[in-house]
């Protein structure tokens, strides 16, 4: 039987982590630096790899180099071993000491505030020695992280359709509402006309949120254009302070609202604005116990606060 070329010995680890840190830096000189070697080392270990597959994985170029059509696909596959090599080393580790672990999770404004501090202070009762570590980014770097074994979920809105290569668990229904400080002047107010409450300066999530689709959607159903005056910020702490010290608006998660004093739900209705949050994984891969731990403290906080709509396990 003739062996495949990738399973005869020749293609090692490190072509793997060549071929990540070459499509992630963009250069030689960059992957070279990420990896701690010398350029020539790396301009040897392609050429290596490259006589190992029989194609070329990358284009050359006075600005650096683009993977072609067989280097963006090996690039995924070596993506995905990568991550799943760390995972069975993390694996390991826990199986052999049950009271520790690691868990990295993604997340962004919608997992951010009550759900996932709540899930985290809730499991640290029972694994103090856990570690976690929580990142927050835009959800397309997220998603490249949980590709790449860099998070091992993310907790957040959900995509209408799960992204290719991962799955997705609802915790809670989200409601969107429009959010502003308890003194602001439109705080007593019981209607308040969609032109009034556009004259005011808003905070608005930025253009390659899912949010902030559906409320230019939102806007654009009411014949309305998007506030003149507004300030783009996905950060929760940046959006919350300036909603507390200025008279901005947002549209966020309503247990934002609920969830601080000093701030209060505007007597606006957000037709159509609202979706799901959840867990991303992704598709085919294994949690550690100490990832699966996490998930059912997060479904367990999920369904306290939101009984109706949280997922079992």
């Amino acid at each position: 039987m003739e062996i495949p070329r990738m399973l005869d010995g020749r293609l090692k680890f490190r072509h793997l982590l060549l071929v990540e840190a070459l499509s992630a830096q963009g250069s030689v000189v960059g992957a070279a630096a990420a990896l701690h070697v010398t350029q020539p080392v790396v301009t040897r270990s392609l050429q290596d790899l490259e006589r190992i597959l029989g194609v070329t994985l990358y284009e050359r170029g006075p600005r650096g180099i683009e993977p072609t059509e067989f280097g963006d696909a090996f690039t995924q596959y070596a993506r995905s071993a990568l991550a799943e090599m760390n995972q069975a080393s993390r694996h390991l580790a826990e199986i052999a000491d049950a009271t520790r672990g690691h868990v990295v999770i993604g997340t962004h404004l919608a997992g951010s505030n009550l759900l996932l501090p709540r899930a985290i202070a809730h499991l640290k009762q029972d694994r103090p020695a856990l570690r976690i570590v929580v990142r927050e980014a835009m959800p397309e770097a997220l998603l490249e992280d949980l590709a790449a074994g860099k998070a091992d979920f993310i907790v957040g809105r959900l995509a209408p359709v799960p992204p290719e290569g991962t799955i997705q668990q609802t915790l809670h229904a989200e409601t969107i509402r429009v959010i502003a400080r308890s003194e602001h002047p439109l705080a007593a107010r019981t209607r308040i006309p969609l032109d009034e409450l556009i004259a005011y300066p808003w905070v608005l999530p930025g253009v390659e949120t899912a949010l902030r689709t559906e409320l230019e959607e939102f806007f654009h159903r009411n014949d309305c254009s998007l506030p003149p005056n507004l300030v783009e910020a996905t950060a929760f702490l940046t959006v919350r302070q300036l909603l507390v010290e200025t008279d901005m608006v947002a549209a966020l998660p309503e247990l934002i609202g609920a969830s601080d004093p000093r701030l209060t739900a505007l007597p606006v209705t957000l037709d159509l604005v609202g979706t799901r949050v959840g867990i991303t994984r992704a598709a085919g891969r294994r949690l550690s116990p100490a990832s699966e731990a996490m998930t059912q403290s997060l479904i367990a906080i999920a369904h306290s606060m939101h009984p109706r709509t949280a997922q079992p396990g």
